[in-house]
């Protein structure tokens, strides 16, 4: 139990006891009671869970923690008659020294990561690795920047913008050194709305099959932003680089993030996509109009629409132009997809080309796995996406596991042909019956008609990767 003293006082708080953060935190299920804190204020709302006019699921998010970070996403929090609601529910204070932040270890490379939103679900904390809650995540057709989801691969680099250079280069000594300014001044900026996803999204699908290497993503790494920059052939064009080059030839990136032994982050993509008008891949200095965050990329990344995140190589240091695709392990020895026949004993990772445009995609945001929904009317949301400017023309749902389908309501306006780089957010309502458990599925098919997969058991591979089978979810309807 909390060892606060009931009574003692603290000077302008009353005689409510005092808490420590970690105390809180203890109070995360109606069990343990649910408590949340305002700023040095601690509340027990346990009994306002189910009285949440935005849902109980999403006044959950911050239970153990914080308010601060969630009503900055929602402005309706932002009235007195809020705060006065909430202080009925007052059982205490913050400590003190609470308010002090711990002191960093400076022999932890990670110890100059910046802070993350509270409600990001951590898949591991060094690297930071991290995605938005699902129910959170199809609420806007743009990711806030706080809650796109975060992979990071090695520390996040300190870079001072004032000294920051740019470095493209190519065969015969040929190169430019750009400044951030320059990058701005010398080239038009140019926007694009684009969809990124990580190649492990979903991944604990396929781990439930079998046992698969890497992070533990649910349906939560892909995020959509509006990205601002200079486009990358424009750059190219004017370092002296042709619009077209005769054989195979690759444009690659390297990082600034680098290991202990000095090898920085690196990807590379076909010249032909980089130097292409079509395909509008970007220098970016902004994210939904803001300057870029540090956890994705500041000051400078390369987002790649259509494909798969890991070409979008952040804190970007180098371009250059190679007959040969990036030499860097994650172009090399990752992020390929393998038959489900290969294990670790015989993977010949020589053998696969690098992941480049993604399968068609789609999940559930809501409901939840294992939600106790109510009967009547049931609206089931979610997205959907297909690598490649592939547009998404349809989203099959089913209440009964493939059995039945509905078509689900697309949402937003139609993309260019050619150029569908965002995800589209889709929903669906249809009458549910009090006791039944329901098994709901989705499926997309994309402009080339292209479809989803039924089970993962086919499409399994050794990484985890390329995870894009019918998303299901389980709820009971209750009476």
């Amino acid at each position: 139990a909390p060892s606060g003293e009931r009574g003692s006082s603290w000077p302008g708080t009353g005689c409510y006891p005092r808490y420590t953060r970690e105390e809180v935190g203890r109070h995360r299920s109606p069990r343990d009671r649910v408590w949340v804190t305002h700023g040095t204020e601690v509340f027990d709302v346990t009994d306002f869970v189910e009285l949440h006019p935005g849902g109980a699921e999403k006044l959950m998010l911050a239970a153990g923690g914080a308010l601060e970070p969630f009503w900055a996403l929602y402005a309706v929090h932002n009235q007195p008659h809020v705060l006065e609601l909430l202080r009925e529910y007052k059982v205490g204070e913050l400590s003190p020294e609470e308010g002090a932040p711990a002191p960093a270890d400076s022999q932890d490379p990670f110890a100059g990561d910046p802070p993350r939103h509270p409600g990001l679900r951590v898949n591991s904390q060094k690297p930071f690795n991290a995605e938005p809650p699902a129910e959170l995540l199809g609420e806007r057709f743009l990711t806030p920047n706080e809650l796109f989801f975060t992979r990071n691969h090695l520390p996040v680099p300190a870079v001072d913008p004032g000294t920051y250079r740019l470095r493209v280069e190519g065969p015969g000594g040929r190169g430019v050194s750009l400044s951030l300014a320059e990058l701005r001044s010398r080239f038009p900026k140019h926007e694009v709305t684009a969809t990124l996803q990580c190649a492990g999204n979903r991944r604990t699908e396929m781990s439930r099959v079998r046992p698969v290497k890497g992070l533990a993503w649910d349906i939560g790494a892909i995020g959509t932003a509006r990205w601002g920059g200079a486009r990358l052939r424009d750059v190219l064009l004017a370092a002296g680089f042709e619009p077209e080059r005769e054989g195979e030839w690759h444009v690659c990136f390297e990082g600034l993030d680098a290991d202990a032994g000095g090898a920085p982050y690196g990807a590379s993509i076909p010249y032909g996509r980089a130097v292409s008008p079509a395909a509008e891949v970007l220098l970016a200095y902004e994210m939904n109009g803001q300057e870029l965050p540090r956890d994705h990329g500041f000051p400078l990344r390369v987002v790649v629409p259509g494909v798969v995140g890991a070409r979008s190589v952040k804190w970007l240091a180098r371009v250059a132009v190679s007959p040969a695709e990036s030499p860097s392990h994650w172009q090399r020895n990752d992020y390929k997809g393998f038959s489900p026949c290969v294990d670790w004993d015989t993977v010949d990772f020589s053998a696969a080309p690098a992941i480049q445009e993604l399968p068609v995609q789609s999940a559930i945001t809501q409901p939840r796995p294992g939600a106790a929904v109510p009967a009547g009317e049931l609206t089931v949301k979610g997205y959907a996406w297909s690598g490649g400017g592939r547009e998404v023309v349809r989203v099959d749902v089913s209440l009964d596991g493939g059995r039945t389908w509905r078509v689900a309501r697309l949402l937003g306006e139609r993309p260019v042909p050619g150029r569908a780089w965002a995800w589209a957010l889709w929903e669906v309502t249809a009458p549910v019956a009090a006791g039944a458990e329901l098994e709901i599925v989705c499926k997309a098919v994309d402009g080339s008609y292209n479809v989803q997969p039924d089970s993962v058991a086919p499409i399994w591979n050794l990484r985890g990767v390329l995870s894009n089978a019918w998303h299901r979810v389980r709820v009971t309807v209750t009476r």
